[in-house]
């Protein structure tokens, strides 16, 4: 597989084969070389759980304290009285029927979070092929199905994000860019880490988090000791 100097370079920065401490593995990723735009630092945390049974899913929502980095695009799917209100609370985009038919119709998804008011998921659970397969489907779980449309988008604006297992039952979640430096990517990594332990199945057993590595857009994955966040 190719892989860019940076890459490489980044590599000579630390040992792939331990773990470290989560203020070093971010001080390391911060003075590594890196692309020529803001990378994206991402966290991919391994699960001591097992996705195909309901009461072992772990899902939720929570506000990283620094943000991402990146304004999401915010669709609302409301009912015509609440149209207004959501675009005042900062919404990109609102509406139902014509919302609707413009992602049936047009393929179009030029958003990034849905949030729906429970009035009409009779109308967006329409959807539910195409938002579910992008993880765009709202979900009461992660807070985008909810009557207080202006706080939720005003939520996602400042830096909430949704996680959720995949297959392999891993998280994974962007933490803020590169430029923010160790000390905000640290804050927003606790912040995540501690509402994963919060969102941990009663059925879950052993170990609850088998593994943590964080990366940037395109540099290497540096391995973090999620325990000392406990």
């Amino acid at each position: 597989m190719f892989r860019s100097k940076a890459y490489k370079d980044a590599l000579k920065g630390y040992d792939k084969s331990i773990q470290y401490e989560p203020a070093e593995a971010f001080d390391i990723l911060c003075k590594a070389p890196h692309a020529k735009f803001d990378e994206t630092v991402e966290l991919h945390v391994k699960l001591g759980v097992d996705s195909r049974h309901a009461d072992q899913q772990v899902r939720g929502a929570v506000v990283l304290p620094n943000g991402t980095g990146k304004t999401s695009r915010v669709l609302v799917l409301c009912k015509e009285e609440n149209v207004e209100a959501a675009l005042a609370a900062g919404a990109d985009y609102a509406g139902l029927a014509d919302m609707i038919d413009k992602i049936q119709k047009e393929n179009w998804f030029e958003f990034d979070v849905v949030v729906a008011t429970p009035d009409v998921m009779g109308q967006v659970g329409r959807l539910g092929r195409v938002l579910g397969p992008k993880g765009l489907m709202p979900s009461p779980k992660a807070g985008t199905v909810t009557r207080d449309i202006a706080a939720a988008v005003k939520e996602i604006k400042a830096g909430k994000i949704e996680y959720r297992l995949d297959k392999t039952n891993i998280i994974h979640c962007p933490i803020g860019k590169v430029s923010f430096g160790p000390e905000k990517l640290m804050e927003n990594y606790n912040t995540l880490i501690l509402a994963l332990l919060r969102a941990k199945p009663a059925a879950a057993k052993g170990q609850y988090i088998r593994s943590c590595v964080t990366a940037s857009t395109m540099g290497p994955g540096i391995k973090i000791n999620a325990q000392k966040t406990l």
